[in-house]
């Protein structure tokens, strides 16, 4: 599942409100050039980790759409990280 922010592709390290982030997102910050399938593309992307007021607003952005969010943070202590995949073609 992925939310849409302009060019930008948005994935949420969820993990189910886990107490720890997911195998795929430790992967993205020791290697964030990656390739994505968005329907029956592929896309140059480089991965970044969102932070602060932008990430705030981006998860309750999710959580309003997708509830289930909300509850996933309600049951962890940790921040549950918002990943940006930037297309390597529309990066400045």
């Amino acid at each position: 599942m992925y939310l849409k922010d302009g060019h930008r592709y948005l994935v949420f390290a969820s993990k189910g409100g886990a107490d720890t982030n997911p195998d795929w997102y430790h992967n993205l910050k020791a290697h964030p050039n990656v390739k994505v399938e968005v329907g029956n593309e592929t896309i140059d992307v480089r991965a970044e980790v969102i932070t602060g007021p932008q990430r705030d607003r981006l998860f309750a952005r999710q959580a309003s759409l997708y509830p289930q969010f909300a509850q996933y943070q309600r049951k962890t202590k940790r921040t549950i990280p918002v990943i940006a995949f930037t297309p390597k073609a529309t990066r400045q």
